[in-house]
């Protein structure tokens, strides 16, 4: 069952990738729905292509990351982070999911915008189920 779950979070953490290095690169698709604002006539602010390419990274390496707790892999890690990694990735992206309570996650009051509809319906349960497949993978280890 590790190694099922850790397929579908590194499939699932490379396609997240994937999408915020098409930002870095200049693609605009779906680009304007994915900035938390006031309401959707301010307009949002970009990330730069530093803060798009840390993203894009660190998603990646969590992604290989997951991989390699999966056993598919055989980097060597510190001790320290082999043993408390996914406890870390299962944090932030539980954290995530509960939100700041204004702009993100579950329990946001800015709900009409399209990034608060688009949090609602996909970004705030995709992090949820990450860090629930996450927790899943720390028990069954």
């Amino acid at each position: 069952m590790p190694t099922m779950i850790s397929i579908i979070l590194f499939l699932t953490f490379v396609f997240l990738s994937a999408i915020h290095f098409y930002w870095l690169f200049g693609g605009r698709w779906g680009s304007e729905s994915v900035y938390p604002t006031k309401n959707d006539i301010v307009k949002p602010q970009i990330p730069g292509i530093f803060p798009t390419f840390i993203v894009a990274s660190g998603l990646l390496t969590i992604g290989l990351y997951i991989l390699n707790k999966g056993t598919f892999l055989n980097f060597r890690i510190p001790f320290w982070l082999d043993k408390y990694g996914l406890y870390v990735i299962a944090g932030i992206f539980i954290i995530r999911a509960i939100g700041e309570f204004k702009y993100v996650g579950f329990f946001k009051k800015i709900k009409q915008t399209k990034f608060g509809v688009n949090d609602t319906k996909y970004y705030s349960p995709l992090c949820l189920s990450i860090g629930i497949l996450t927790i899943i993978m720390i028990l069954t280890e």
